[in-house]
């Protein structure tokens, strides 16, 4: 199964594309946990609070994994909201530290492709998001990218609409396979 990350900064479009890759390739998607952590628990978090966060990324993802792997959809791509890289980015950006943790996954963890949302699209309101200004919402994109770069696993911009993302994707996908 290969494993494809949906990365970058909030309300990029990381959860709508992934749930139309699953779609296109009639196969599974990892929801980001933080999302129901903090609809759950409330938006005053904690860097504590991100550790808990991040390990319940990394159970839903493993469950993800295992439910492909027990049924038809083993040989399809898994699609992944969200992956350590953001909880990294999300630690340091809030609180300046990370988590040995956080860090220790990073290099545990193997994927096939990341997918990297640009903060092109225009931004979308929610009780959780943090950051709806253009000059911080690109300075993590930076963050984002410049990580990428300084790692091994293939990744792609996502940039344009939401259906020029989806092909730019899609495209990307089918190259691995």
């Amino acid at each position: 199964m290969k494993k494809i990350v949906v990365i970058g900064p909030e309300s990029t479009g990381k959860s709508t594309l992934c749930e139309k890759l699953a779609a296109h390739y009639d196969s599974e998607w990892c929801p980001e946990y933080a999302r129901e952590y903090l609809t759950l628990h409330g938006t005053d978090y904690t860097y504590d609070t991100l550790l808990k966060i991040a390990k319940g990324q990394v159970k839903l993802e493993e469950q993800a994994i295992q439910r492909m792997n027990g049924s038809a959809n083993r040989d399809k791509p898994l699609f992944i909201d969200t992956d350590m890289y953001v909880m990294k980015v999300w630690c340091l950006f809030v609180f300046g530290k990370c988590h040995s943790w956080i860090l220790n996954q990073i290099e545990k963890r193997s994927y096939d492709l990341y997918l990297l949302c640009n903060v092109d699209l225009p931004w979308v309101k929610d009780e959780l998001r943090e950051y709806p200004d253009l000059e911080r919402r690109q300075k993590l994109y930076h963050i984002y990218k410049e990580m990428l770069m300084n790692q091994s696993v293939p990744w792609v911009d996502i940039s344009g609409s939401y259906d020029e993302r989806l092909q730019k994707a899609i495209n990307a996908v089918d190259a691995l396979r």
